[in-house]
């Protein structure tokens, strides 16, 4: 089982990634399967939400809008028809078919813990959709032949339909007997109580979001509380919700983002705001987040810097020869290199982001599909966002809780997630030390205590913004409803910020029951 989950893996990651527009059949037709097994179905689907949520373009493009990164497109807010085309189809056309199979199948044999996973499954795809698209196909998609335009559904009335199957999943998920997937689910090797916990926990996120509607704030503040009072969210970093690529080449299974840029050509710069974000605030995981190749790289290929070398967001001009000088992405989350190379002209006032212990004399290199292991993730809910979610919501609705204390845990609950990665089998860092964790902790509490209202969930939301590097879509969302952080303003923009994406032209052109090209200057139902 475990090299077929591999092969179907390698075949998700390498088709999406290629020019192809076609979608690789899974073993069986799961559009027309004579007897559907579920033990197939079920990692396709989570392999699907893996490649094309977490690796494809929406989170790529996310990731370039919030910074993280940048390209010379996205950056400058250039977004067409085309540009998510991939992504909207490979969602539709395998993981929500393949979801509705395993939802009808598994009910009608009481396979109920197909069952509550797939909706759980369905639920947070749609919840992404909505985030990013505003009204999408719902009520009337995945039904196959019988429907061929699907109407668009409004976003506030998916989310209601969401909070339901969420509800539906845990109730599924808590039916006996439970016969777990096992190995078949490659989130939680079919641990229940893991489920339920995911569940709970993407509810928390989702209430979170539609806070600022003014019909539903009583309601998210009561529920918020109620599923703190319950303990069953994801507490601890071994229960995140997390999607796991592999390490190998041959069948391709590694994360899409190592894939293109642990290679000759790359397809992304370092962001260089971020960089310096981090760099100037003494932030230790700037070692993780960020590789250099070279000792002295600065902005557009000048060699007169420390080394990170990447390009501000928005820059219009042509790609300069730096392929093999740039700098590039880190270990975590992407499973590159950690750089334990010296630092230049690093502040004497530094105490977390230093040169002690680097490597004497220093081993800087040009990356090649040797380097790291590409078994990198893509976090969808984990310990750290959870803490981070419930400071939020204990500042802006005075939810059950001490915001502070949920602060003090969601930065050490990520510092701490970054050395277990680090740490990993094929993976190869140094871990942060308790000491410094502590420190590198107590120093953000300080300035947090020093601030006033307005100032702690600034300090919040930008401390989530960093520790959400690899999720660009969590970023993004929370950017949106809370304008924080500051980001820098792109070079030579040409269109507004995108408040949504735009819809994929083939869905456009072949859905009767479409509407126009997505204006995304317009904001989703729950951006007020």
């Amino acid at each position: 089982m475990k090299n077929s989950l591999k092969l179907v893996l390698g075949a998700f990651i390498a088709l999406t990634f290629s020019s192809c527009n076609d979608f690789l059949d899974i073993n069986v037709d799961p559009n027309t399967p004579a007897q559907p097994v579920l033990d197939l179905l079920l990692p396709a689907t989570q392999v699907s939400i893996g490649v094309h949520i977490g690796g494809g373009a929406t989170n790529r493009i996310a990731t370039v809008i919030m910074q993280h990164a940048t390209q010379n497109g996205p950056s400058r807010f250039e977004l067409t028809g085309s540009t998510f085309q991939t992504p909207w189809n490979g969602i539709y056309s395998e993981a929500l078919n393949d979801l509705e199979i395993i939802i009808r199948e598994g009910t009608a044999k009481s396979q109920w813990s197909y069952v509550g996973i797939a909706k759980l499954e369905k639920a947070y795809t749609y919840s992404v959709l909505v985030d990013l698209w505003g009204d999408v196909p719902f009520s009337e998609a995945s039904k196959g032949d019988g429907n061929l335009s699907p109407k668009f559904d409004k976003g506030a009335d998916i989310y209601k339909a969401v909070f339901t199957l969420i509800d539906e999943a845990v109730a599924d998920l808590n039916k006996t007997p439970y016969v777990s997937p096992g190995n078949a689910d490659l989130f939680y090797k079919g641990d229940r109580l893991s489920w339920i916990r995911a569940a709970n926990s993407l509810k928390l996120k989702l209430l979170n979001q539609i806070r600022l509607v003014p019909a539903e704030q009583a309601r998210v503040k009561q529920e918020i509380n109620a599923l703190i009072a319950g303990g069953q969210l994801i507490l601890t970093n071994a229960q995140d919700f997390t999607f796991k690529f592999g390490a190998t080449e041959t069948p391709q299974n590694r994360h899409p983002i190592h894939i293109s840029d642990y290679r000759a050509t790359k397809d992304f710069w370092m962001d260089q705001g971020f960089m310096e974000r981090l760099y100037n605030a003494d932030d230790p995981r700037l070692r993780y987040y960020v590789y250099r190749q070279t000792s002295n790289a600065g902005v557009n290929f000048t060699r007169t810097s420390n080394g990170y070398g990447g390009r501000f967001t928005g820059d219009p001009t042509g790609a300069p020869a730096d392929n093999a000088v740039r700098a590039t992405f880190g270990i975590y989350p992407y499973g590159g290199l950690y750089d334990n190379n010296p630092i230049s002209n690093l502040p004497a006032t530094n105490v977390f982001l230093t040169n002690t212990g680097t490597n004497t004399p220093a081993n800087f290199r040009v990356v090649t599909t040797a380097d790291g292991t590409g078994a990198g993730i893509f976090p969808i809910v984990t310990a750290s966002m959870v803490q981070f979610i419930l400071a939020e919501a204990a500042l802006t609705l005075g939810t059950t809780g001490d915001a502070k204390e949920y602060f003090r845990n969601a930065i050490t609950l990520n510092l701490n997630s970054i050395n277990s990665f680090v740490q990993a089998p094929g993976n190869s860092g140094t871990q942060l030390s308790a000491t410094t964790i502590t420190n590198f902790v107590n120093d953000r509490l300080k300035k947090y205590d020093d601030a006033n209202a307005a100032g702690k969930l600034s300090a919040v939301m930008t401390e989530k913004y960093i520790s959400l590097y690899g999720n660009g879509i969590e970023s993004y969302n929370d950017y949106r409803r809370t304008g924080i952080p500051t980001l820098m303003a792109p070079i030579s923009p040409l269109n507004p910020f995108p408040l949504r994406f735009t819809y994929s032209q083939r869905e456009l052109n072949t859905n009767t029951a479409a509407p126009a090209q997505n204006n995304f200057v317009t904001p989703v139902f729950w951006d007020l």
